[in-house]
């Protein structure tokens, strides 16, 4: 089963960059018993993944902390067996399998920038709308379709449209009470450490 998965992982490439995803979407009923609602405060999480050598920006993707949890991760490239993900959202995304997310992302080339946004429960919910009847995203729109869907939501509609993730970045970073973290990882395989961040996560 694991030799499969990696496997599959190394087809995919699981790299810090827009790409096709030709991955079956989860079924309904899968994604509808997946959901998982984290506890706190709403909020909105823009992730960048920078590379490590030039300071650009690599992939978008959008952590929604409303009604339930997901991951917006358009055009993105990670991959998992028990990974429930449709239209380019992930579901359940519970704390571990947020850092398996960005475990897989991040290494010696690149790290993950968090840009997290307190929002209001009509503003989280309104974004969490967007991204579930957003769609499935091309390869290299990730930036684009993200701040399209942020210009959309109360509040945000300074946000301008952009194909860059540094740019998008860049924005967020304006953002009154925007909470910024880094995450670094200095290996080199990649996809391994994801495999094995995401089976961890599985357990939680």
């Amino acid at each position: 089963m694991l030799k499969r998965l990696l496997i599959a992982l190394v087809a995919t490439g699981l790299l810090a960059a827009c790409a096709n995803d030709h991955t079956p979407e989860s079924p309904p009923e899968l994604v509808a018993s997946t959901a998982f609602r984290e506890a706190g405060p709403k909020s909105l999480t823009v992730y960048t993944m920078v590379n490590n050598r030039t300071g650009s920006g690599g992939h978008t993707a959008l952590k929604v902390t409303g009604s339930q949890t997901v991951i917006f991760d358009p055009a993105g490239s990670f991959r998992h067996a028990r990974v429930v993900e449709r239209g380019d959202v992930i579901f359940g995304v519970t704390p571990g399998l947020e850092q398996s997310y960005k475990s897989a992302h991040a290494r010696s080339t690149f790290h993950v920038v968090s840009q997290e946004i307190p929002v209001t429960d009509a503003q989280a919910e309104q974004a969490l709308q967007l991204v579930l009847n957003n769609g499935a995203v091309s390869a290299a729109f990730c930036a684009n379709a993200t701040t399209g869907i942020l210009t959309q939501v109360d509040g945000f509609e300074n946000i301008k449209r952009t194909f860059y993730p540094s740019n998008f970045m860049e924005q967020v970073a304006q953002l009154p009470g925007v909470k910024t973290t880094r995450h670094f990882e200095n290996d080199e395989g990649d996809i391994i450490d994801g495999v094995r961040a995401a089976e961890q996560a599985a357990l939680q």
